[in-house]
């Protein structure tokens, strides 16, 4: 979905979020994605960690 938008339909995006929040609020909402992206991120791996030690954990009782 997001590999079809090009340069040109950000640039657009970019321009309607200048337009909408203004330029003293977009560094604001900008870092606050960037934080929550950076959670989800850390989130995400830390399951798939837990999921990891999980199955080391069955397959070592089996053995």
């Amino acid at each position: 979905m997001l590999s079809n938008i090009g340069i040109p339909g950000l640039i657009l995006i970019l321009v309607i979020a200048l337009v909408i929040f203004g330029p003293k609020k977009l560094p604001e909402i900008g870092r606050a994605m960037g934080q929550t992206l950076k959670e989800f991120k850390n989130s995400t791996r830390e399951l798939t960690k837990d999921d990891d030690e999980q199955a080391s954990s069955k397959e070592n009782r089996n053995q």
